[in-house]
């Protein structure tokens, strides 16, 4: 294990598998299509395996790994998908026996340096990796005021520092591969109103909130929702802005 793994979600690990939205299947497709061949995947940082399983359609064998045991608890087993406790820096793979890496709203949270070295030694010639991040959800003006001062304002000191990447949409972190292009959908739900405040339930800040301040803000928001979405049983498009970056780890020879 990662001596600086730092679990940020180890505390709402049930409802982080509950309420993530899915990832569009057209991104996941357009990213599938950039490996070489069909064999294996590396899903790093795979949480509950929601990406994982995705991926899964288009490939053999697909090794999920994730620092954290927790999540992985929550996994939902696949005959195609390998779930492994591993950080990113350390893949449980051979050398030269991936033909795709993807992360899924996780590279901000990795040693970028260490993680890179794993990437070159576990590609094959011509593997590819894509990584991915959603940011502030939307609706409608009146919720997305209420989610925007919760995020912000309420549990805004509680985010770690890695989330600046999240907002800077992954301009802030280093990407070291001859760049392709990908599809990046928003994600799309519809919602009823408990599903979005599960979803926002699962926010790393909020637990750290909980732990710091002994109480529970997310009642604070559920309660200013109330007023902007007054039918509790209706349904509403959620989307969530998706950037992804995709790039060739080795040219083939």
């Amino acid at each position: 294990m990662n001596a600086g793994f730092s679990d940020h979600f180890a505390r709402q690990a049930g409802g982080y598998a509950a309420f993530r939205p899915q990832y569009p299947v057209a991104m996941i497709a357009s990213i599938a299509a950039l490996a070489p061949s069909r064999a294996r995947c590396w899903d790093v940082g795979t949480g509950n395996g929601q990406a994982a399983l995705q991926l899964a359609v288009h490939f053999d064998e697909v090794v999920a790994t994730d620092a954290s045991a927790r999540q992985l608890e929550h996994a939902v087993p696949h005959p195609r998908v390998t779930y492994r406790v591993a950080p990113a820096e350390h893949a449980p793979l051979a050398d030269a026996s991936v033909d795709l890496v993807t992360v899924a709203q996780a590279l901000h949270w990795f040693d970028l340096a260490g993680f890179y070295r794993e990437v070159q030694r576990v590609a094959r010639p011509g593997a590819a990796i894509a990584a991915w991040s959603y940011d502030l959800l939307t609706v409608d003006d009146s919720v997305d005021a209420a989610v925007r001062w919760f995020y912000a304002e309420r549990v805004g000191r509680y985010w770690p520092p890695e989330r600046r990447h999240v907002e800077s949409r992954y301009a802030t972190l280093d990407f070291p591969f001859a760049p392709l292009p990908v599809e990046a959908p928003p994600i799309e739900a519809w919602l009823d109103r408990d599903g979005l405040v599960g979803f926002i339930g699962s926010w790393s800040a909020l637990a750290r909130a909980r732990e710091g301040e002994g109480g529970d803000p997310l009642e604070e928001f559920a309660l200013r929702l109330a007023s902007a979405w007054p039918d509790a049983n209706e349904r509403r498009l959620v989307r969530w802005p998706v950037v992804a970056l995709a790039g060739r780890v080795r040219e083939a020879r």
